[in-house]
């Protein structure tokens, strides 16, 4: 009698364990939300284009260096002002006439009055507005680059989230495959125990197995919690909580595709043309620093109204005038002390020290092509080999399952096989992104994000 009592204890703290297991396993997924919308690629671009703080930061700049190049900030408009103004003057007066008569005038009142528009155009200043205003051109084409490799950096970045996402829960799937298997084997060695099929380490094995699993799935949870978070950074969702699946199925591009993208590198590099933008702004500042060497000419305009009401001590008692005026005015600096001289040698040297950092940049950006290449190349012959070790592992652990329902082998060979399998189907999500991160890595090098499907 005592010895029924304690095996029904025992069977309920092993019914306790896999209860408990099944407790956290169930608020776990609850909480992941197994209803959550779907997330695709696209949107998650879409929403990180749209809401990204660094992305529209970048555009901003943009927008500062597109009013920048516009015509109100060229040099080639006119400037117009205009003036006014009012004098009134209270003085006591004595006025000796040439007749030798004299005059005392006591608060003698003096007011004057005038307003004028005034017209200021350079005609002409050594060629140093029109090669300025190339270069504001210029530098706005610069922020407009700037920006792409800011977009193509934040998408890098996004995806490097969103399928660390993918990743986790694929594995979360194959942990939950895992520890349904393991309960299995722990329910069906129970059974064998019962009837003396088996021992009792059998028994033992598989409920120390199923709180291994559970613990795998649980942290495996965690850490797809986070990355969601992490992905909700990225693409600045206004929930940080917010839930959603994610798309696992990966395309690979067209490897002929690949080549082209290679051998147009050198003029789609984001880089590269960044360097060639910063080369042309500094030759358009070295000619306009030579504007120094040339004179400038300038016209001049002016309408002007002036009126006056004088004393009896002044020969007229007012006086009103109207009138426009106009001039031509040229300005040579035949000597300003060398400053502009030392100016046009600092530019020229600029627009050397560009050459030579377009050359260093050009011997990098070769150097981190091959080694992209190489990179995914690599990986993705890694995931190929990984997908038949996948099949292989299968293979194993379905016929060592069959042998251990058969009594051939042992709970520890069985636990092996599947742990086998469970590796190298972890290990073929991650070789999985990784090959497909390798291939985004290339081409943003080849300057092709953002024109290909991801």
């Amino acid at each position: 009698m005592q010895q029924a009592i304690q095996n029904k204890q025992k069977v309920l703290s092993k019914m306790r364990i896999i209860v408990l297991c099944v407790l956290f396993l169930n608020y776990f997924g609850s909480v992941l939300g197994q209803e959550a919308k779907l997330l695709t690629k696209a949107e998650a671009v879409s929403e990180t284009l749209e809401q990204n703080f660094g992305i529209v930061i970048a555009k901003n700049n943009v927008a500062i260096s597109e009013n920048n190049a516009g015509i109100l900030n060229s040099g080639y408009l006119p400037s117009l002002t205009g003036n006014a103004g009012a004098n009134y003057n209270v003085e006591d007066q004595d006025v000796t006439f040439q007749d030798g008569n004299t005059t005392t005038v006591t608060g003698a009142e003096t007011t004057r009055y005038n307003a004028s528009l005034n017209l200021n155009y350079t005609l002409f200043d050594g060629f140093g507005r029109w090669y300025d205003y190339k270069r504001l051109k210029e530098t706005y084409n610069l922020s407009q680059l700037q920006a792409r490799e800011t977009i193509e950096t934040t998408l890098l970045q996004l995806f490097t989230v969103y399928f660390e996402v993918a990743r986790l829960s694929e594995n979360v799937n194959v942990l939950e495959e895992t520890f349904q298997n393991t309960k299995k084997r722990l329910t069906r060695a129970e059974y064998a125990f019962d009837y003396g099929q088996v021992n009792k380490l059998d028994v033992l094995n598989a409920e120390v197995d199923i709180v291994t699993d559970s613990i795998n799935l649980m942290n495996a949870r965690q850490d797809l919690r986070n990355a969601k978070r992490d992905l909700n950074v990225v693409t600045s969702a206004a929930d940080l909580e917010r839930d959603f699946k994610v798309d696992t199925v990966i395309q690979f591009s067209n490897r002929l595709q690949l080549e082209t993208f290679l051998q147009e590198a050198d003029t789609n590099n984001v880089r590269l043309l960044q360097a060639n933008s910063s080369k042309t702004i500094s030759e358009f500042s070295y000619k306009a620093s030579k504007s120094v060497y040339l004179p400038s000419i300038g016209l001049t305009g002016s309408y002007g109204w002036n009126e006056g009401n004088f004393p009896s001590t002044s020969f007229a008692s007012s006086n009103t005038t109207v009138g426009l005026s106009a001039g031509v005015n040229l300005t040579w600096d035949l000597f300003d002390g060398g400053s502009g001289i030392t100016g046009v040698k600092n530019a020229r040297i600029q627009v050397e020290n560009d050459q030579i950092f377009k050359s260093q940049l050009i011997s990098e950006v070769k150097r981190d092509i091959a080694n992209a290449e190489g990179n995914y190349n690599n990986r993705l012959a890694i995931f190929r080999l990984q997908e038949q070790n996948v099949i292989t592992a299968l293979n194993n652990y379905d016929r060592s399952n069959e042998r251990y329902k058969l009594g051939q082998i042992s709970s520890v060979e069985l636990r092996q096989a599947q742990l086998n399998l469970l590796n190298a189907q972890t290990n073929k999500n991650l070789a999985k992104y990784q090959a497909k991160l390798a291939e985004l890595e290339l081409l943003q090098l080849t300057g092709q994000l953002l024109n290909t499907d991801w």
